[in-house]
């Protein structure tokens, strides 16, 4: 039976790295595959999940009101679709989640989502509480503190490099608005 895979951490762990060499394995075994992006992500380009080390690969996008089973189930009926791989699954919604599930469990076809567990104030994404909620695997991939342990939040910063404290759940960036912390050098930023 096929499963439903979180890959989830900090900004800069590498999980569009992870995506894509999964996706190249299951592509050099003469395997097909699916690959979704979120819309609202556009930082390698609209349609495109893109590495901090170069890699990239084009990919469907999805906006809230995608119907994520409804495509995979169109795209599978007419060629074999082996594995879905989710890029920046935080922001789907619990519905597609459930849509992603329901393609592992009336499709049998595996789904690797890939995505941040909190956002930057250390709350839960809806996409994200959802997954841990119900994915059948939930892996954790690991980034580094500046001070040398284990980073799981992701501080926003302005363009002085001062935390954000306020601001919508999403705002979209790399290096330039986050930065990888442990939860104490996160909690120490946010008290200021």
């Amino acid at each position: 039976m096929a499963k439903l895979y979180f890959y989830y951490a900090s900004m800069n762990a590498g999980k569009s790295t992870t995506l894509l060499q999964a996706d190249f394995n299951y592509r050099e075994r003469g395997q097909r595959t699916m690959l979704y992006t979120s819309a609202v992500d556009d930082r390698a380009g609209r349609g495109v999940i893109g590495s901090r080390i170069g890699l990239s690969a084009p990919a469907h996008c999805f906006a809230p009101a995608t119907d994520l089973h409804a495509e995979i189930a169109a795209a599978h009926g007419e060629a074999r679709i082996d594995c879905v791989l989710v890029d920046e699954a935080q922001f789907l919604t619990p519905d597609q989640v459930d849509q992603l599930a329901s393609v592992c469990d009336t499709l049998n076809i595996p789904v690797l989502a890939y995505g941040l567990r909190t956002d930057f104030l250390g709350q839960l994404f809806p996409g994200s509480a959802r997954l841990l909620a119900i994915a059948d695997a939930l892996i954790e991939l690991k980034s580094v503190c500046e001070c040398g342990r284990k980073a799981t939040m992701n501080l926003r910063v302005d363009a002085g490099g001062n935390p954000v404290v306020r601001g919508a759940q999403t705002e979209i960036g790399g290096n330039d608005r986050y930065v990888a912390l442990c939860r104490r050098h996160f909690m120490a930023a946010l008290a200021g």
